[in-house]
């Protein structure tokens, strides 16, 4: 079958799949507590889709070009017996590399199964290792070590290459950066830095809040000089190795510098709506369809649609707006948020 493209000639070649809205931790750039908190309505089993229906799904997008499926959440490994799902896409045809990004929470008693059942690899959202800026950060008693402890377990299963994700918002843990980068250099892990984003309409983004790439980069650099490597069609992190040979880590800067003309990405949520952009407001509902009775045929006509009708570039957007806003002397990033606002939260459709 022919692959897809957008209309900014973009392929359709990753799927990220949210096996549940629900998380354990309540970050606050993610899921703030006075939001999600005991009050708030989850999805129930009912609407979620079960196993059969999103192996159906990226049989579909596997259809159409995607090579590459992520599952996310919410926290994924909340989600019972999701080992049997792992081995269901990873048998799909045409699907080259099954990754997951969780909290690590679970994953010391998860990865070697998880690795058995097909997993390729994980990514691990770490923000500190200091357990009380952790405690900021989460909203709850996170212990460091056992998500060190999951990594490890992740190492010994050969889940690699293993990436940690860290979100540096300034005042929080960015003073944190440095630890960071010396605990993980010299081992089998990329450490990735993300740039503090304006994901969902809950989080309380400001852009004072966001250090730069460039700036996390110069006080790397600083201490472990550093050389770019070359990126691939699609990667969201601009790369830099050691120079001293430990390593690597990653920069992810969707605010700074957009990366919108080369994604590739679509986003499936739990409950079966398809959205084209982290930063979304709406989806396309495929579980009606699917329960409805339509075929492989109609579904994947419904998904060429979608995404041949894509046009998305929120981050390019929101700097085109923010330059704008700069000239006229306005309050600039927050200025473009509120004027692109509402979104969808990203717990709901992954990271």
């Amino acid at each position: 079958m022919t692959a897809v493209r957008d209309l900014l000639d973009r392929s359709l070649r990753d799927l990220r799949i949210s096996v549940t809205d629900r998380c354990n931790l309540r970050c606050r750039y993610c899921m703030p507590r006075e939001v999600f908190g005991s009050g708030f309505r989850f999805l129930p089993g009912s609407e979620l889709l079960n196993f059969d229906e999103l192996a159906r799904i990226a049989h579909v997008f596997a259809r159409v070009g995607v090579r590459k499926i992520r599952l996310t959440g919410g926290e994924p490994l909340l989600r019972r017996e999701l080992e049997k799902l792992v081995a269901m896409l990873a048998q799909i045809d045409g699907i080259e590399e099954l990754a997951m990004t969780t909290n690590g929470l679970l994953l010391a008693s998860r990865a070697a199964a998880l690795a058995r059942a097909g997993l390729d690899r994980v990514t691990v959202s770490l923000d500190a290792l200091d357990d009380r800026v952790l405690a900021v950060i989460n909203d709850a008693p996170v212990s460091a070590g056992r998500v060190l402890a999951g990594i490890d377990r992740a190492i010994e299963a050969r889940l690699d290459p293993i990436k940690v994700n860290m979100v540096v918002r300034r005042g929080v843990n960015d003073h944190c950066v440095p630890t960071m980068a010396e605990h993980f250099r010299g081992r089998p892990v990329t450490l990735r830095f993300i740039e503090y984003m304006d994901v969902g309409s809950t989080n309380g983004w400001r852009a004072a809040d966001v250090v730069s790439g460039e700036e996390i980069l110069k006080r790397i650099a600083e201490r472990w000089p550093l050389a770019p490597l070359r990126e691939g069609p699609g990667v969201v992190a601009t790369r830099y190795r050691y120079l001293d040979g430990a390593g690597e880590i990653g920069v992810i800067q969707s605010v700074s510098k957009p990366f919108c003309a080369t994604c590739t990405r679509a986003r499936l949520s739990a409950d079966g709506k398809l959205f084209t952009c982290l930063f979304a407001r709406d989806g396309e509902d495929l579980r009606a369809l699917l329960r409805g009775g339509a075929s492989d045929e109609e579904l994947e006509q419904c998904v060429r649609g979608v995404w041949g009708a894509r046009e998305d570039r929120y981050s390019a957007e929101r700097s085109r707006a923010a330059l704008a806003a700069r000239r006229r002397q306005v309050r600039a990033p927050e200025a473009a948020a509120q004027a692109l606002a509402p979104k969808v939260e990203m717990s709901y459709i992954g990271g």
